[in-house]
């Protein structure tokens, strides 16, 4: 499909020359009929894959009934997905919004409103370098990356950044600073190359957070919902965040976040000191729900660690002895694979040859395909991503890989 350069859109994306109008499981089809396999189901959004019938389901049985409602008053559909929220989570209570953004930004007004009740009147967080945590000014200043940040500044007081698993980079920060209230971070920096937080390094910023009195928030817009084999990856370390945001394939693909809170951070927020419009919306608590079901029902976070697993061996069968690979990475269906050198014209060679692909820190490609996935359909991505990758880098062994 040719696309026209003069659509009335802000130029705030590379967006390749495609247009997509129908989905269907790992598969989008676009305006010309030629369908796509989607290897990252819009950035780990659609986690069941897209047009999930139960789903769309839910959303056309709900819009029948009530799409609006003020966050002034009560609806059953947000007080039932908050009490499924909170059970899967042990948290005490949580706040709708409509994206990962807002819900970080929710975990930094909880924050910062911790610190002012202590008396600190700068508080302060602790955040890290190379992690991404949304492009409002309060996230975008949390962000790591300083590509993101220019243009945009002056930005906000009240971050201090350390390098991600790093521990005396953060004992060196608690030091200096007396008026540090939280660490906030990624448990796999997504954004920032598939960047896995040591199990050492969290248990011990738990610890450190216990000893200081500070918050620990953890950012699991990308991570939660199942992608990682369990529905929180902090569940496989044993440990309990005072705050967890969540959002991306929570509404699988209808825009839904939430941010969860524990103990005296589930007190912090009071009426008027935060709030949404359109947050916890009847439209976005029925798709979230019907998401948690299809999730639990078919066990798809031991489904997403079995498959992970799986391409993630045959991925370094096939490649880590490659001079091009660096290494290959993961934690159930979010899975990076790092090339030795920059990758971006990859994309659109494999877009070529029906792929979606993407590239994340220049040069690792990052997989975040369904957690519902066929083992045919694991086995495709498999060949498909090992010979793409080879023909990218010139290498004629790009055939596909012995049963």
């Amino acid at each position: 499909m040719k696309m026209s350069i003069d659509q009335p859109l802000m130029n705030t994306y590379g967006r390749l020359p495609v247009a997509f109008e129908s989905g269907d499981g790992v598969w989008l089809y676009d305006t010309d009929g030629n369908k796509y396999f989607d290897t990252f189901c819009g950035i780990a959004v659609c986690g069941l894959g897209h047009s999930h019938p139960a789903i769309t389901k839910a959303l056309k049985d709900q819009a029948g009934r009530l799409v609006h409602c003020s966050n002034l008053y009560h609806t059953p559909l947000q007080s039932k997905l908050a009490q499924k929220l909170c059970s899967l989570s042990d948290m005490d209570n949580v706040f709708f919004s409509n994206s990962g953004a807002e819900a970080n930004e929710a975990a930094i007004k909880i924050a910062r409103k911790f610190g002012h009740d202590k008396g600190i009147q700068t508080p302060t967080i602790i955040v890290m370098e190379h992690s991404f945590h949304g492009r409002t000014m309060a996230t975008l200043t949390a962000t790591g990356n300083r590509k993101v940040h220019a243009g945009f500044e002056p930005l906000l007081n009240g971050f201090a950044r350390a390098p991600f698993n790093d521990l005396d980079a953060i004992k060196r920060i608690s030091e200096s600073n007396p008026e540090i209230v939280a660490i906030m971070l990624e448990p796999i920096q997504g954004e920032g190359g598939l960047t896995i937080a040591e199990e050492h390094y969290l248990k011990s910023l738990r610890e450190i957070c216990d000893q200081h009195g500070w918050l620990l928030i953890l950012d699991e817009v990308q991570t939660g919902n199942g992608r990682t084999g369990s529905y929180f990856a902090y569940q496989q370390l044993g440990i309990i965040p005072d705050v967890v945001t969540l959002a991306k394939g929570l509404g699988n693909g209808y825009p839904i976040g939430a941010c969860l809170a524990k103990g005296v951070a589930s007190n912090t927020l009071t009426p008027g000191s935060h709030g949404s419009t359109f947050g916890g919306n009847p439209l976005g608590c029925a798709a979230a729900l019907a998401t948690i079901e299809q999730i639990q029902s078919n066990n798809l976070c031991e489904r997403a660690s079995i498959l992970g697993a799986r391409i993630v061996s045959a991925l370094k069968d096939e490649l880590l002895s490659a001079s091009y690979v660096y290494d290959i990475r993961g934690s159930g269906l979010m899975i990076g694979i790092e090339l030795k050198e920059a990758c971006t014209e990859l994309v659109p060679l494999a877009k070529a040859k029906g792929l979606l692909l993407n590239v994340t820190s220049d040069n690792v490609i990052r997989l975040l395909p369904p957690l519902n996935m066929t083992d045919e359909e694991c086995d495709f991505l498999i060949d498909a991503v090992t010979q793409i990758i080879r023909l990218y880098a010139a290498d004629d062994r790009g055939k596909p890989r012995a049963e």
